[in-house]
């Protein structure tokens, strides 16, 4: 292997340790807030069956990131390097300020920016890249409208139960907390095994696009780790800024999410979960009332959200230039 490929690989498995981190909150953050996990016993949990989830749903978002994108002809493995490297700053910069920001954004956006400055536009490839933002940009609207209407179901069948009720939204977290990792596993660890498998085609150690199985075991296991670590400002972000989460909205929440990301994830649709999760998390708290939700903490999130692909694309762009001109 060729010294940018290995750093190609490292950044890779940097980023996917980043992205546990980032993403711990969205997975955790409502089933530590209803109190129905401890955080140590959330996190492992989590861990676990985010490793497993490429093993159990296939790598359908690898091969969407990996290829639909761009053609490995078109650009050099110096490319996704720079790609990685942008996304990794801007995730370290707004894990910093608290703000749960998009990893796959960030991921998305300094590809585009680092493959236009090299190649140009044309190198582009439209069709998959408009799959990609249509999958990024209708998935938290989804997120919230099932939110709301499941919560409204969930009312209307439960208006005449006992305060026991808790218990049983509780005990079912066990189940939709478990499914919700599972489908961030399935989502998030596969974009980076997309990125790192495009660099082995461009840079000839693989000969046509098909992610190899030490990729998947490492990507895998790295944002795992991750989330065992776990991202302590973000879980209080959305664990507790937007609206104080009882029993009945984190099993709402944590099921709406997991529904709506497993199925881009099968379809080969990249998703945000950070959007997914709080849209989801927000559509549960005004389906009980539109003043529940804490509305300046979501304005918050929003602009993080709408700043994340332009501002990694042109840092993608600002580097890419840069090392450009030196190595010239």
């Amino acid at each position: 292997m060729t010294p940018v490929l290995i750093a190609v690989i490292v950044l890779g498995v940097a980023f996917d340790f980043l992205n546990g981190i980032h993403d711990s909150s969205n997975v955790v953050a409502t089933m530590i807030s209803s109190r129905a996990f401890s955080p140590q016993v959330a996190l492992g949990v989590t861990a676990v069956a985010e490793f497993s989830g490429p093993f159990i749903f296939g790598v359908a978002v690898a091969q969407t990131i990996g290829s639909d994108i761009v053609s490995p002809k078109l650009i050099s493995t110096q490319v996704i390097l720079v790609a990685l490297v942008s996304a990794i700053l801007w995730d370290l910069l707004t894990w910093y300020l608290g703000f749960p920001s998009s990893s796959s954004h960030a991921l998305i956006g300094g590809i585009i920016g680092a493959v236009v400055m090299a190649a140009g536009w044309q190198a582009i490839k439209v069709s998959g890249l408009g799959k990609i933002l249509i999958a990024l940009f209708t998935s938290p609207i989804i997120g919230f409208v099932v939110g709301w209407i499941l919560i409204r179901l969930i009312l209307l069948f439960s208006w005449k139960a006992t305060p026991r009720v808790n218990g049983f939204f509780k005990r079912s977290q066990i189940v939709t907390g478990i499914a919700l990792a599972l489908s961030h596993g399935a989502n998030d660890a596969q974009k980076t095994m997309g990125v790192i498998t495009l660099a082995l085609v461009t840079s000839g150690y693989l000969k046509v696009f098909a992610v190899p199985t030490w990729v998947v075991i490492l990507c895998a296991s790295m944002i795992a780790f991750g989330t065992a670590v776990g991202g302590w400002r973000l879980i209080r972000t959305l664990g507790g800024k937007i609206y104080k989460i009882r029993p009945v909205d984190g099993f709402a929440s944590q099921l709406t999410s997991a529904v709506v990301i497993l199925g881009n994830s099968l379809l080969g649709g990249p998703v945000s979960t950070t959007q997914v999760v709080s849209s989801a998390i927000m559509g549960v708290g005004a389906g009980e009332r539109a003043n529940k939700v804490r509305w300046g903490v979501v304005r918050e999130i929003g602009t993080a959200w709408l700043l994340t692909i332009p501002a990694t694309a042109l840092l993608a762009a600002g580097l890419y230039w840069v090392i450009s001109q030196f190595i010239h």
